[in-house]
């Protein structure tokens, strides 16, 4: 399976992948991670590949390949929607993060993006993560809103989704990002 974490410098995308790394690497699977960290502390792109079967040899996911695209923000949806599969799902904040271009007056906001994408067929799991990560207790757990909906997909129980959370986050967030990832699971 292929899987492809995109957003923007700061949106915890390395969290989420080391947490999903732990829950497949926990149900068996061989798992390889990649981060891709770009201009991130600029609050440019950034995109974390994670790939897991019987025996992974490499971590990098081409054109066409990815079984799901986890999207911090539509634009970056729209940005890598071309890696998804056949068949392939985006799952996706709905929030709106003005790339430089756009803040600088240099380029406008593509209107309806996840609407072009679904006008071409992707499918396309769109949700306000981002009033859910807030009622969990920080905005900054939109990361793990959207682990617990990607959870949905998988079939793994969401007790050892809440396991690898503790050993993955610091003991302090834990308890907000439990609550953020049960909002994501049950939205």
């Amino acid at each position: 399976m292929n899987i492809m974490i995109v957003g923007v410098g700061g949106q915890g995308s390395l969290l989420a992948s080391r947490l999903l790394g732990r829950v497949l690497t926990e149900e068996g699977h061989d798992v390889k991670v990649s981060e891709v960290h770009g201009m991130s502390q600029r609050g440019g792109s950034v995109v974390t590949y994670v790939k897991c079967g019987e025996k992974v040899a490499s971590p990098l996911i081409d054109l066409g390949e990815a079984d799901y695209i986890i999207s911090f923000e539509k634009l970056e949806a729209a940005r890598y929607a071309s890696y998804l599969k056949i068949g392939g799902r985006i799952i996706t904040n709905n929030q709106q993060i003005d790339p430089m271009p756009v803040i600088t007056g240099a380029a406008a906001y593509p209107a309806d993006v996840l609407d072009q994408l679904r006008a071409k067929g992707v499918q396309i799991d769109e949700m306000d993560a981002l009033t859910m990560a807030e009622s969990a207790g920080s905005a900054k757990a939109v990361n793990i809103v959207l682990m617990g909906r990607l959870a949905r997909y998988f079939g793994i129980a969401p007790e050892k989704w809440i396991n690898a959370l503790k050993a993955t986050v610091a003991p302090k967030f834990y308890e907000m990002n439990c609550k953020a990832f049960e909002l994501g699971y049950k939205a």
